[in-house]
């Protein structure tokens, strides 16, 4: 998708969004449980980065377990952080977060960053050098051994088992609200609109991207997490292309 589409997507759905994804929270608490496990070693003053923040899910539970950190949310869409902001204000949250309406590349750079999420933000780069560059541009504005916690829908299309699956995962979208139109409208967007990948591939894109070892530590249906640090040594990642 291109960029101005994705800030499209959202801004249209942001009034309803987390209504209606309601159904799949027990899958986001999960990834946020997982995550505040990941993220327990960092130091007491941690300044978070998170990209594609959208209302602010992560960033909330982040700022709630941990609260002397303080966060950077960064979403193309200006809805989805009115509401983001919104809840921050409702919690008493807003002091130590500051928002940023673009994209990642439009963040000053520089390594500040002890830590970085970015959950079901990378699917929608469709070019693979994109997508690198995208874990690339996080490795950059981490320190040295940042921590950075991703996830993305994930799967072989080509495969009979994850073809299965992927029917398993419509069914579970149908039983929270969406109607037989809407999974059309999904299940051609995952063929066409979303870089639906498999596991393997995505794990390479993120070393790629200047990251050591990502390792999966959690999956429901078509997502998958990972959790990896920043490289010692950030060489070129775009030279290899998969």
């Amino acid at each position: 998708m291109q960029n101005n589409e994705i800030a499209a997507l959202f801004n249209k759905a942001a009034a309803t969004y987390d209504k209606q994804w309601e159904r799949m929270a027990p899958i986001r608490d999960t990834i946020h449980l997982l995550m505040e496990a990941i993220f327990v070693e960092l130091p007491e003053n941690a300044n978070i980065l998170c990209v594609g923040a959208g209302t602010g899910a992560e960033l909330i539970q982040l700022a709630q377990m941990f609260p002397s950190w303080t966060f950077t949310a960064v979403d193309p869409s200006e809805a989805m952080l009115a509401v983001c902001a919104q809840r921050l204000e409702e919690l008493g949250l807003a002091e130590r977060c500051t928002l940023h309406c673009g994209y990642l590349e439009s963040l000053e750079p520089g390594g500040v960053f002890n830590a970085a999420t970015a959950l079901l933000v990378s699917q929608f780069l469709l070019d693979k050098t994109a997508r690198i560059q995208f874990f690339e541009s996080i490795a950059k504005r981490l320190l040295p051994g940042g921590f950075l916690v991703s996830s993305d829908l994930s799967a072989d299309l080509d495969s009979p088992a994850d073809l299965a699956l992927m029917k398993v995962w419509f069914r579970v979208m149908k039983a929270g609200g969406l109607n037989q139109e809407d999974i059309e409208k999904m299940h051609a967007a995952y063929r066409n609109d979303v870089a639906v990948l498999p596991e393997a591939d995505v794990r390479r894109i993120i070393e790629l991207g200047g990251f050591e070892f990502p390792t999966v530590f959690f999956q429901s249906g078509l997502i998958r997490a990972w959790y990896s640090k920043k490289a010692h040594c950030l060489a070129a990642p775009t030279a290899e292309i998969l």
